[in-house]
């Protein structure tokens, strides 16, 4: 009979256990949820998150089956991302995707213990996500979208080796803007490149900025910069009133108008970014991860927008272009 209560009891135990587990006790999520912010939608941007869930997949994480990802786009808004943010961070998320600046800050500034994996940030200690991009030492660390800004002037001058003035237009509150500005303006220095700096505060200021700027430049460059690349149309419609060209930071915003770029792959942005959160989801610390670049950019050429110019396009770009990167005709 005392065998038989004790086989009862343990039965009893373990079924309360299983119970209990069961119904969130113990038994932790065997689905992780990664939470993903962004500021807009924007071609570049989205190229972004489309290299991160692609290679999530090829890594074998399967939105909707074996893991799962919460998507937030503020949708150009930044008084949304906080309350995004916030969200995110109260989903308990495994790890989380910053895409842009002021969504990984908004991220940051909610969550101060999750992952956090930066998605196209140019200089991630500038914007004091990091105490160190070598050695960020913290929960996050991430992928910079710092473009080329030596083999772009480099470029600039190839197509236009009379040119006098070259102007820089970027957004003043948008930190990778201000970074690709400096990056510029250094690199223009040391090439003794006139460079004329042009800044506006948001996209609402950019057809009155930029119809100054042309009326007093050659040609315009413009770095990584989420505001400018938001309304890129305008810009290409003032330059192309006065037939100036301009030579952007991103391809997709060569498609749109630019002329040609030496561009970071903004899908390849998103592929190392999913590889540092993958790495993340198998246990290594996000703080030991140093920030990752890509170092040298692509040939991208708008042969279309060239042409109408009337810009003489250098026929080794050109062929490179056709080549190694992109051609739009």
């Amino acid at each position: 009979m005392k065998r038989m209560y004790t086989l009862i009891i343990i039965l009893l135990g373990f079924l309360g256990v299983a119970f209990f587990t069961e119904n969130g006790g113990f038994k932790q999520s065997k689905t992780p949820t990664v939470g993903v912010l962004t500021l807009m939608h924007h071609p570049a941007l989205d190229q972004i998150y489309k290299g991160y869930v692609d290679e999530l997949a090829k890594e074998g994480y399967h939105n909707g089956k074996n893991i799962k990802i919460e998507y937030q786009n503020a949708n150009g808004d930044q008084s949304n991302l906080k309350n995004m943010a916030t969200k995110l961070a109260n989903d308990n998320p495994s790890v989380m995707l910053g895409i842009t600046t002021p969504a990984a800050q908004a991220l940051a500034n909610a969550d101060s213990r999750t992952p956090i994996v930066l998605g196209a940030v140019s200089d991630p200690q500038g914007a004091g996500l990091v105490k160190n991009n070598r050695h960020p030492g913290s929960h996050i660390s991430g992928v910079s979208d710092l473009a080329p800004a030596k083999e772009q002037l480099q470029l600039i001058k190839q197509f236009m080796p009379d040119m006098k003035t070259l102007g820089v237009i970027y957004t003043s509150s948008d930190s990778s803007g201000v970074t690709g500005y400096k990056a510029i303006a250094k690199e223009a220095k040391r090439m003794h490149i006139n460079l004329k700096a042009y800044s506006i505060a948001n996209s609402n200021d950019l057809n009155q900025v930029s119809e100054q700027m042309l009326s007093q430049v050659d040609a315009v460059i413009v770095p990584e910069d989420n505001t400018v690349a938001g309304a890129m149309q305008t810009l290409v419609k003032n330059a192309n009133a006065v037939n100036k060209p301009v030579f952007p930071a991103a391809d997709s915003m060569v498609k749109q108008g630019g002329v040609a770029t030496y561009s970071v792959n903004q899908y390849e942005l998103g592929v190392k970014s999913a590889q540092m959160t993958v790495r993340v989801l198998k246990g290594k610390k996000i703080g030991d991860m140093p920030i990752e670049y890509i170092r040298h950019g692509e040939p991208v050429l708008n042969l279309k927008q060239a042409r109408k110019l009337h810009l003489q396009v250098p026929k080794q770009f050109q062929h490179e272009a056709e080549t190694k990167g992109e051609v739009f005709k």
